[in-house]
Protein backbone atom coordinates (compact mmCIF):
# COMPACT_ATOMS: atom_id res chain seq x y z
CA UNK A 1 0.00 0.00 0.00
CA UNK A 2 2.99 2.30 -0.42
CA UNK A 3 2.83 5.61 -2.28
CA UNK A 4 5.37 7.16 -4.62
CA UNK A 5 7.74 9.70 -3.10
CA UNK A 6 7.47 10.47 0.59
CA UNK A 7 3.70 10.27 1.03
CA UNK A 8 1.67 8.05 3.32
CA UNK A 9 -2.01 7.44 3.93
CA UNK A 10 -2.82 8.90 7.36
CA UNK A 11 -5.96 8.10 9.31
CA UNK A 12 -5.38 10.65 12.09
CA UNK A 13 -2.73 12.58 13.99
CA UNK A 14 -3.52 13.48 17.58
CA UNK A 15 -2.03 14.30 20.98
CA UNK A 16 -3.02 12.18 23.97
CA UNK A 17 -1.75 10.03 26.84
CA UNK A 18 0.08 6.83 25.90
CA UNK A 19 -2.32 4.09 26.95
CA UNK A 20 -0.24 0.94 26.44
CA UNK A 21 3.32 -0.41 26.54
CA UNK A 22 5.93 0.41 29.17
CA UNK A 23 5.48 4.06 28.15
CA UNK A 24 1.86 4.12 29.39
CA UNK A 25 0.95 7.34 31.15
CA UNK A 26 3.28 9.64 29.22
CA UNK A 27 1.95 12.37 26.91
CA UNK A 28 2.42 11.21 23.32
CA UNK A 29 1.74 12.33 19.77
CA UNK A 30 0.14 9.59 17.69
CA UNK A 31 0.50 9.19 13.94
CA UNK A 32 -2.08 6.61 12.91
CA UNK A 33 -1.52 5.17 9.45
CA UNK A 34 -4.30 3.70 7.35
CA UNK A 35 -4.51 0.16 6.05
CA UNK A 36 -3.94 -3.22 7.65
CA UNK A 37 -3.16 -6.71 6.39
CA UNK A 38 -5.03 -8.42 9.26
CA UNK A 39 -8.66 -8.41 10.39
CA UNK A 40 -8.59 -9.14 14.12
CA UNK A 41 -11.93 -9.91 15.74
CA UNK A 42 -11.43 -7.36 18.52
CA UNK A 43 -9.95 -4.53 16.44
CA UNK A 44 -10.71 -1.14 18.01
CA UNK A 45 -9.39 0.81 15.02
CA UNK A 46 -11.20 -0.81 12.10
CA UNK A 47 -11.86 2.67 10.72
CA UNK A 48 -8.20 2.63 9.66
CA UNK A 49 -8.88 -0.18 7.21
CA UNK A 50 -10.23 2.38 4.76
CA UNK A 51 -7.98 4.68 2.77
CA UNK A 52 -6.88 7.76 4.71
CA UNK A 53 -5.62 11.18 3.70
CA UNK A 54 -2.42 11.33 1.66
CA UNK A 55 0.23 13.45 3.40
CA UNK A 56 3.92 13.90 2.70
CA UNK A 57 6.42 13.42 5.51
CA UNK A 58 7.26 17.12 5.80
CA UNK A 59 3.57 17.89 6.36
CA UNK A 60 3.33 15.14 8.99
CA UNK A 61 6.38 16.50 10.81
CA UNK A 62 4.87 19.98 10.71
CA UNK A 63 1.65 18.74 12.28
CA UNK A 64 3.36 16.99 15.19
CA UNK A 65 5.66 19.98 15.79
CA UNK A 66 2.69 21.97 17.15
CA UNK A 67 2.53 19.72 20.23
CA UNK A 68 4.84 20.16 23.27
CA UNK A 69 5.94 16.53 23.23
CA UNK A 70 9.03 14.53 22.26
CA UNK A 71 7.36 11.08 22.46
CA UNK A 72 5.78 9.98 19.18
CA UNK A 73 4.04 6.72 18.31
CA UNK A 74 3.55 5.50 14.75
CA UNK A 75 0.64 3.09 14.75
CA UNK A 76 -2.27 1.89 12.61
CA UNK A 77 -3.81 -0.14 11.16
CA UNK A 78 -0.49 -1.73 10.42
CA UNK A 79 2.10 1.01 9.83
CA UNK A 80 4.65 -1.28 8.12
CA UNK A 81 1.99 -2.11 5.53
CA UNK A 82 3.05 1.18 3.90
CA UNK A 83 6.58 1.08 2.51
CA UNK A 84 7.21 4.77 3.27
CA UNK A 85 6.73 4.13 6.97
CA UNK A 86 10.46 3.39 7.27
CA UNK A 87 11.30 6.81 5.83
CA UNK A 88 8.91 8.44 8.31
CA UNK A 89 10.51 6.59 11.22
CA UNK A 90 13.97 7.69 10.10
CA UNK A 91 12.91 11.32 9.80
CA UNK A 92 11.36 11.26 13.27
CA UNK A 93 14.62 9.96 14.73
CA UNK A 94 16.52 12.64 12.81
CA UNK A 95 14.23 15.16 14.52
CA UNK A 96 15.34 13.82 17.91
CA UNK A 97 12.00 12.30 18.80
CA UNK A 98 11.61 9.25 21.02
CA UNK A 99 9.72 7.00 18.62
CA UNK A 100 7.46 4.03 19.32
CA UNK A 101 6.36 1.77 16.48
CA UNK A 102 3.29 -0.33 17.22
CA UNK A 103 3.07 -3.22 14.76
CA UNK A 104 0.99 -6.38 14.56
CA UNK A 105 4.20 -8.39 14.12
CA UNK A 106 3.21 -9.97 10.82
CA UNK A 107 5.70 -7.93 8.76
CA UNK A 108 9.47 -8.14 9.11
CA UNK A 109 11.11 -5.40 11.19
CA UNK A 110 14.45 -5.88 9.40
CA UNK A 111 14.38 -2.34 7.97
CA UNK A 112 13.16 -0.62 11.15
CA UNK A 113 15.90 1.72 12.45
CA UNK A 114 17.64 0.53 15.62
CA UNK A 115 16.74 3.74 17.46
CA UNK A 116 13.03 2.94 17.17
CA UNK A 117 11.25 1.19 20.06
CA UNK A 118 9.38 -1.59 18.23
CA UNK A 119 6.26 -2.78 20.08
CA UNK A 120 5.15 -6.00 18.42
CA UNK A 121 1.73 -7.52 18.97
CA UNK A 122 1.76 -11.33 18.90
CA UNK A 123 -1.70 -12.40 17.76
CA UNK A 124 -3.24 -15.19 19.82
CA UNK A 125 -5.70 -17.79 18.44
CA UNK A 126 -8.91 -16.00 19.46
CA UNK A 127 -7.84 -12.85 17.61
CA UNK A 128 -8.70 -14.59 14.36
CA UNK A 129 -5.15 -13.92 13.18
CA UNK A 130 -3.20 -16.53 15.14
CA UNK A 131 0.16 -17.67 13.81
CA UNK A 132 0.55 -14.45 11.81
CA UNK A 133 3.77 -13.43 13.57
CA UNK A 134 6.56 -13.12 10.99
CA UNK A 135 9.07 -15.91 11.61
CA UNK A 136 12.08 -13.65 10.98
CA UNK A 137 11.03 -11.29 13.76
CA UNK A 138 12.08 -13.63 16.57
CA UNK A 139 15.73 -13.50 15.54
CA UNK A 140 15.47 -9.81 14.65
CA UNK A 141 14.14 -9.06 18.14
CA UNK A 142 17.05 -10.93 19.70
CA UNK A 143 19.52 -9.01 17.55
CA UNK A 144 17.96 -5.67 18.48
CA UNK A 145 17.87 -6.30 22.22
CA UNK A 146 21.51 -7.40 22.17
CA UNK A 147 22.28 -3.82 21.17
CA UNK A 148 19.59 -2.19 23.34
CA UNK A 149 17.35 -4.24 25.63
CA UNK A 150 14.67 -1.57 25.49
CA UNK A 151 14.48 -1.41 21.69
CA UNK A 152 11.67 -4.00 21.54
CA UNK A 153 8.56 -4.91 23.48
CA UNK A 154 6.08 -7.75 22.98
CA UNK A 155 2.35 -7.42 23.57
CA UNK A 156 -0.27 -10.16 23.77
CA UNK A 157 -4.01 -9.38 23.81
CA UNK A 158 -5.79 -12.26 25.56
CA UNK A 159 -9.44 -13.28 25.34
CA UNK A 160 -9.40 -16.79 26.81
CA UNK A 161 -7.38 -19.31 28.79
CA UNK A 162 -6.27 -20.79 25.45
CA UNK A 163 -4.85 -17.41 24.47
CA UNK A 164 -2.99 -17.22 27.76
CA UNK A 165 -1.45 -20.67 27.27
CA UNK A 166 -0.50 -19.79 23.69
CA UNK A 167 1.24 -16.60 24.87
CA UNK A 168 3.02 -18.38 27.72
CA UNK A 169 4.26 -21.10 25.36
CA UNK A 170 5.34 -18.56 22.73
CA UNK A 171 7.58 -16.83 25.27
CA UNK A 172 9.04 -20.08 26.57
CA UNK A 173 9.58 -21.77 23.19
CA UNK A 174 11.33 -18.71 21.77
CA UNK A 175 13.37 -18.15 24.95
CA UNK A 176 12.22 -14.56 25.36
CA UNK A 177 11.50 -14.58 29.09
CA UNK A 178 13.40 -11.87 31.02
CA UNK A 179 14.91 -10.65 27.75
CA UNK A 180 12.64 -7.68 26.98
CA UNK A 181 9.45 -6.01 28.26
CA UNK A 182 6.45 -8.33 27.72
CA UNK A 183 2.87 -7.18 28.26
CA UNK A 184 -0.33 -9.20 28.64
CA UNK A 185 -3.51 -7.22 28.03
CA UNK A 186 -6.95 -8.77 28.74
CA UNK A 187 -9.97 -8.25 26.53
CA UNK A 188 -12.11 -7.18 29.46
CA UNK A 189 -15.43 -8.32 28.01
CA UNK A 190 -14.05 -11.86 27.62
CA UNK A 191 -11.32 -12.06 30.27
CA UNK A 192 -11.20 -10.09 33.50
CA UNK A 193 -8.00 -8.47 34.65
CA UNK A 194 -8.44 -10.23 38.00
CA UNK A 195 -8.47 -13.67 36.38
CA UNK A 196 -5.43 -12.85 34.26
CA UNK A 197 -3.60 -11.55 37.34
CA UNK A 198 -4.30 -14.84 39.12
CA UNK A 199 -2.86 -16.86 36.23
CA UNK A 200 0.26 -14.69 36.10
CA UNK A 201 0.88 -15.08 39.82
CA UNK A 202 0.22 -18.82 39.70
CA UNK A 203 2.81 -19.32 36.95
CA UNK A 204 5.19 -16.62 38.18
CA UNK A 205 5.52 -15.20 34.69
CA UNK A 206 7.83 -12.19 34.39
CA UNK A 207 5.36 -10.18 32.31
CA UNK A 208 3.42 -7.00 32.96
CA UNK A 209 -0.38 -7.01 33.20
CA UNK A 210 -1.43 -4.11 30.98
CA UNK A 211 -4.77 -2.31 31.08
CA UNK A 212 -5.55 0.16 28.32
CA UNK A 213 -5.17 3.45 30.17
CA UNK A 214 -6.87 5.51 27.49
CA UNK A 215 -10.06 3.41 27.76
CA UNK A 216 -10.16 4.19 31.49
CA UNK A 217 -9.53 7.92 31.00
CA UNK A 218 -11.94 8.33 28.07
CA UNK A 219 -14.35 5.36 28.10
CA UNK A 220 -16.87 6.99 25.76
CA UNK A 221 -14.41 8.08 23.05
CA UNK A 222 -13.07 5.68 20.43
CA UNK A 223 -10.90 7.98 18.30
CA UNK A 224 -8.23 10.55 19.05
CA UNK A 225 -7.35 9.03 22.42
Amino acid sequence: MGLMGSKLYISEIFYSIQGESSYAGFPCVFIRLSGCNLRCTYCDADYTWKQGKSLDIDTILGKIAQYPCELVEVTGGEPLFQENCIALLSRLVDNRKTVLLESNGSISIAEVPQDIIAILDVKCPDSGAGNSFHSDNIELIKQRICINQNSCELKFVLSTRDDYLYARNFIQENQLGNKLPILFSPMQKELTAQKLAAWLMEDGLHVRLQLQLHTILWPDISRGV
